[in-house]
């Protein structure tokens, strides 16, 4: 509980450092050098690297979607029902529903727009502070992660779980700038509220577990 309050706080005292860098402005100089970085100088419609690199960043970035986290909360949930776990199963659905609603409140709020200095490699329509790809994969990833680390003995195991869902989450959140749908500063926030939201929702829990059991 003491680690994933610790986590919450660090991640919410990044977020809100983040947050007041880009009201003043201070960012923009960062996040169009980061935007660059991933184009050609000679066309900024081209993305560096490989053809075929474009399109796995496509792919993956769908890990961050609405169906895709969807359908793995769905299937998550439905598999802690079976095994009893309802608890699990609460804090499951709690972390993710109100991660994305924040996220929706979040964006009307800050009102940012997307990045204009490079030509997107996909379409998209809302607003761009915080990443909602960024955030919600965070909350998702980071929370599945810490249940199953939970469930292991070894701390090997556990690191190794925890591990994999923080790979996930970031990788999601690099796609999107590679993609130039989102300013790094962006994905920055989104990774930092997110597993704010994250940790606090598991500390919550393993506090009300302990009260109750």
């Amino acid at each position: 509980m003491l680690a994933a309050i610790f986590l919450a706080a660090a991640s919410a005292l990044s977020f809100g450092l983040l947050v007041s860098e880009m009201v003043e402005g201070e960012t923009r100089a960062f996040d169009k050098t980061v935007l660059l970085a991933f184009r050609d100088p000679a066309n900024l419609a081209e993305p560096i690297g490989p053809d075929w690199l474009a399109s796995a960043v496509r792919d993956v970035t769908s890990l961050g979607s609405t169906t895709m986290l969807t359908l793995i909360v769905m299937a998550s949930a439905g598999y802690l029902l079976l095994d009893g776990k309802r608890a699990s199963t609460v804090l499951l659905l709690i972390s993710v529903i109100g991660g994305s609603v924040l996220s929706k409140v979040m964006k009307i709020a800050f009102g940012r727009e997307r990045p204009d200095i490079v030509p997107h490699l996909m379409t998209e329509t809302s607003l761009s502070f915080p990443s909602g790809h960024a955030m919600n994969s965070a909350i998702l990833y980071l929370t599945l992660g810490a249940l199953l680390a939970r469930a292991q003995n070894g701390r090997r195991q556990q690191a190794y779980m925890f591990g994999v869902a923080a790979l996930v989450a970031v990788v999601v959140g690099l796609s999107r700038v590679y993609l130039g749908v989102h300013w790094p500063t962006d994905v920055l926030a989104g990774w930092s509220v997110g597993a704010a939201w994250a940790m606090g929702c598991m500390a919550a829990a393993i506090w009300f577990e302990r009260r109750n059991g």
